[in-house]
């Protein structure tokens, strides 16, 4: 019989570093799993890799659907879904101007004309969904998916059943930012996870504990250039209107049972502002978040109240009752 370990394991997959903390006697073959299952979902859920199964759906956009495998199929549904749910705020089509944004490599914003010419392939209407076959399509030419909103949700949603599947019952996975939590830590206390202050390199603005769950931050300060006039943008975009995201939020953090949910949810209450925002999660019983806005105020949904702790100094503001 081995003994129960904890092992941590630091590496990098799904275009940015995962890690991972795992406690129990397997928690090596669990993390070689791990390893494998990155890899796996690179391979299927990549929009950077020409092999990838939404890689292959993009290029027959317009002309015809694609048989897909059933984790593939599975998370366009539910993409599909928070884009419906959402009325458009999240669009799984976002593929055309997230690549005309290039963040990486840009620096300047695209001609308004440009944005003009593409938003009209951002659709979510136009993504087909064949359940019989487990086949998507896209209905114009020029169309794209891009799954950066729920991708990383998903996988961490997948590390921890495998995990599961090992007898592992105390693990912690972030993905970039993406944390998904199993049980509590090996001493049977939760899980903290900070939340970055938005503003200040390397200081939080409090800690959320958690057990069983998943926490995701969508934030204007994770990914952005600044223009030749000095102007910030950042890489959280507005379907809408195919420009970032002008909410009155620079930052939103979801706490939810599923990575997935918590990591699409992020996004949508990001780009629907706090008012807006509220309403859309009254939809999904047990997920709650912590708003910053503008004045670096901190907001946080009156679930969370006993497991937030604000930092020394940081304000923070439990909205009223709003669930009914």
């Amino acid at each position: 019989m081995g003994k129960a370990v904890t092992i941590q394991s630091i590496e990098f997959g799904m275009g940015t570093e995962i890690i991972h903390s795992v406690f129990g006697k397997h928690s090596k073959a669990a993390l070689r799993a791990a390893r494998h299952e990155v890899l796996r979902m690179e391979g299927l859920l990549s929009h950077f890799m020409p092999e990838s199964e939404i890689s292959k759906l993009n290029r027959s956009a317009g002309i015809k659907c694609e048989r897909l495998s059933t984790d593939t199929y599975e998370v366009l549904w539910h993409a599909a879904e928070f884009s419906r749910c959402c009325r458009g705020l999240f669009d799984v089509t976002i593929g055309p101007l997230v690549n005309l944004w290039d963040y990486k490599n840009a620096l300047d914003i695209p001609g308004e004309g440009k944005i003009e010419e593409v938003l009209p392939l951002v659709n979510y209407t136009d993504l087909i969904l064949e359940s019989h076959e487990k086949a998507a399509g896209l209905q114009k030419s020029g169309q794209s998916i891009d799954l950066g909103g729920i991708g990383k949700g998903f996988a961490s949603d997948k590390f921890l059943e495998i995990f599961r599947k090992f007898d592992i019952s105390s693990a912690f996975t972030n993905i970039g930012g993406n944390v998904a939590a199993l049980g509590t830590k090996p001493d049977g206390s939760p899980w903290r996870v900070g939340i970055r202050h938005p503003r200040q390199e390397g200081r939080l603005m409090g800690a959320v504990s958690v057990t069983d769950k998943a926490v995701v931050t969508s934030g204007d300060y994770q990914r952005y250039f600044v223009d030749s006039k000095g102007k910030r943008y950042h890489h959280i975009l507005d379907p809408a209107t195919g420009y970032p995201s002008e909410s009155g939020l620079i930052s939103v953090t979801v706490v939810a049972d599923s990575g997935m949910a918590a990591d699409a949810l992020s996004t949508i209450l990001f780009v629907a502002g706090m008012k807006k925002g509220l309403e859309f999660l009254r939809s999904f019983p047990g997920a709650e978040a912590i708003f910053i806005d503008m004045d670096l105020l901190v907001h946080v949904t009156p679930g969370l109240k006993n497991f937030f702790q604000a930092e020394d100094e940081i304000r923070a503001n439990i909205i009223d009752e709003w669930r009914g």
